[in-house]
Formats: structure tokens, C-alpha cells, sequence
């Protein structure tokens, strides 16, 4: 009689454990593919830097956003040079000033860079005090001059202030308004969009009309309208809570629309029936079984239409219709350049759209990996 020596077959857990990503989490298994698009760990690590900066605005900015120079004057470069061309460390900038040689046309000064009185950089530096989040009096900045002497990256706009210090704060309204709009968009859209599939009927025939309804409305128009209704006296609280409600309640019904569709089909997949069929309430069922099946397009449909909200604020500041001073917003900022004299001429107040197209394409790049990522097929 012949002997087999065979062990017995491993269990199922330890064949599954010893697969590869066999015994990882969903959120594992998003990053893992995640890492692998190279654009959407950019968008990533734009987004972490963007809510960083926005985050410590005042310790980013190197200088006062509303203290003023000498009106218009152009971007400082770095140099390590100085003015006889040696190698010198630490960095400096040259401020422009007026030269005893005259013009031989205009017979005015010769307006140049000041060799003889270099503004040397450092990181850490002393400079104009601020409060950090509102409570801790300092006056630490990240990067700036040594001696706390004014120094402008980017220029300075019509009356002298910085435009660096100013993009930098004005992150903070921007992607404050963004977020939050976005958050309520979200909340509102996906509750209306998987209650709204999952009863049907005459209740879902509805709530799909009044969708419509407000779907069918011309955005801008009512933007506008809406907007001028708050006086110019209003405080800026006020205002600003008002346009994140205009904004809030125009944007919610598209991702309702999009979530609806997704309940829909996920209403007749066996487990939700099976939940039916044992007596699971409806809330049990939409929020334990849909609304973890739904997570995966909101997190996308999050990530891409906060682009469009930063691009719809940053217009209506254009226009005139978000933000009011004192806040600061990159669209706020961008009401200089409402003449085209103004940008040929001074050409350097068009850096806000430097920051709104690195934060459209940090959280579109971040929306595209996550897409695929998520995506179990």
C-alpha cells in the first residue's frame, strides 16, 4: 500500500493573505494605484503645498500685504553676484534708485538697481508682525530680507503694495470659498442625488423637475444679481458668507444629478436587494450599502470641480462681485488688469493668474489619478 506524503491544502485565508494586495484595505489599494500616475501624485503634492500656504498665508508672505511702497515697480531678481560680478552668498536684491547721471534725452535721473545698497535674503527672518492663526502675536517669516527691509519678488501693484505677499493671503479667501462651497455642494447633492434614486417614483419624478429647474437657470446673470444685492456697506463677513450660499445653492444640483444615476444602478445590485428582502431600514441601506459605493465618484467629481469654483471666483472678483476690501482674493487682485495699457506696461500684476493655474491644474491632475485609482475595473 502506497504512502502519499501531501500536506493538506492552506486555508482560504492564508491563500488569499499570501496573494498579492490580497489583504489590503480599499484606501491601500487606492494608493498603491495612485502612485503609479506620476501627474496625479503632482496634483497631490500641489494640493498639500496650496492648503499649506493658504494655512500659514502670513508666515509665507515676506512681507505686509497692505503696507505700500512706491507704487508700480517691477520684480526684484535674486542675485549671488555682486556688483563687480564675484560670487557672494547669501543672496541679495537690488532695489531701483535714482543714479546722479541724467538721461541724455529725457535729462532726468537714470532709474536703476542701488549696487551699492544690497537687501540680503535669508529664510527665518525678522519682519512685519502678524498673529499666527489669529492668537500667536510673532513675527517670523519663512523667506525674506535680513534686515527687514522691503523686498518684492513680484513687483508691486498701483499703490505699492507687494504682489507676492498679497497672492500668498489671498490663497486663503480663495481656497476658503472653494472648499467650503464645494463641502456644501457635496453634502446637499449626494443626500438629494442617492434618497432621490433609491425611493423612485413619483417622489424621484419630482425632486428630478426641481433639479431641472435649477439646473435651467443662467448662472452668471443670477450671480451677478444676486451679489448686488448686498450693500457695499455690509460687512465682509456678511458678504462673504453670502456669496458662498449664491455659489452653494447654484452648484449642488449637478452632483445630484450625477450621484442619482450612479444609486440607480446600484438599487437593483443583488446585496442592496437582499438588504430589502431581511428587513434593513432605508437609512441602513443608503448609508451602509450605496453610500460607500457612491464615495468613490463624489471623492473625483470633488477633486474636479473645485477648479471651476476657484475659476468662477476668481471671475466674479474680476468683475467686482465676490470679494470686497480689505479681504484679498487672487480675483480681487486681478481688477488691475482690467486695462490693457496697464498690462503692457506693467505686466507683473498678472501673477495671480500664475496661482490659479497652478491650483486649477493641482486639483484637475489629483481628480484624473484618483479617477483611475478608484476605478475597480
Amino acid at each position: 500500500m502506497l504512502a502519499f506524503d501531501s500536506a493538506p491544502p492552506p486555508p482560504h485565508e492564508e491563500t488569499v493573505k499570501n496573494q498579492p494586495g490580497g489583504n489590503e484595505s480599499y484606501l491601500s489599494l487606492v494608493w498603491r494605484r495612485l502612485r503609479r500616475s506620476w501627474t496625479g501624485l503632482i496634483g497631490l503634492v500641489l494640493v498639500a503645498l496650496l492648503i499649506l500656504m493658504s494655512i500659514f498665508a502670513d508666515f509665507f508672505a515676506p512681507m505686509d500685504p497692505k503696507a505700500t511702497d512706491v507704487g508700480f515697480a517691477p520684480p526684484q531678481m535674486i542675485s549671488f553676484h555682486d556688483k563687480d560680478g564675484n560670487l557672494t552668498y547669501p543672496p541679495r536684491v537690488y532695489a531701483l534708485g535714482e543714479s546722479e547721471e541724467l538721461d541724455p534725452v529725457t535729462f532726468q535721473p537714470i532709474v536703476g538697481p542701488d549696487y551699492d545698497n544690497p537687501r540680503l535674503l535669508g529664510f527665518f527672518v525678522t519682519g512685519a508682525e502678524y498673529k499666527l492663526f489669529g492668537l500667536i502675536p510673532t513675527s517670523r517669516h519663512f523667506f525674506g530680507s535680513i534686515d527687514g527691509q522691503p523686498v518684492h519678488f513680484l513687483g508691486t501693484d498701483k499703490f505699492g503694495r507687494d504682489v507676492l505677499s498679497r497672492a500668498i493671503i489671498g490663497s486663503r479667501i480663495s481656497l476658503t470659498i472653494a472648499l467650503t462651497v464645494v463641502f456644501i455642494v457635496t453634502v446637499i447633492g449626494t443626500t438629494v442625488g442617492m434618497v432621490s434614486g433609491y425611493f423612485g417614483g413619483s417622489f424621484d419624478t419630482w425632486v428630478q423637475r426641481f433639479v431641472e429647474v435649477v439646473l435651467a437657470f443662467p448662472q452668471l446673470p443670477l450671480y451677478l444679481a444676486l451679489t448686488s444685492l448686498i450693500p457695499v456697506t455690509a460687512p465682509t463677513n456678511v458678504f462673504l458668507g453670502f456669496v458662498i450660499i449664491v455659489m452653494s445653492a447654484l452648484g449642488w444640483a449637478q452632483m445630484s444629478r450625477e450621484v442619482r444615476g450612479k444609486t440607480l444602478a446600484l438599487a437593483r445590485i443583488d446585496y442592496v436587494r437582499a438588504a430589502m428582502a431581511v428587513g434593513a431600514t432605508d437609512r441602513r441601506i443608503i448609508f451602509q450599502h450605496i453610500f460607500p459605493n457612491v464615495m468613490s465618484h463624489v471623492i473625483v467629481a470633488v477633486t474636479l470641480h473645485i477648479p471651476s469654483v476657484v475659476l468662477l471666483e476668481s471671475f466674479l472678483g474680476f468683475l467686482g462681485f465676490a470679494v470686497k476690501p480689505p479681504l484679498i482674493s487672487w480675483g480681487l487682485m486681478l481688477q488691475d488688469t482690467a486695462n490693457y495699457s496697464v498690462i503692457g506696461t506693467y505686466p507683473w500684476i498678472l501673477a495671480p493668474v500664475g496661482f490659479v493655474l497652478i491650483t486649477v491644474f493641482a486639483f484637475n491632475a489629483l481628480g484624473d489619478g484618483l479617477r483611475d485609482a478608484v476605478d475597480p475595473y
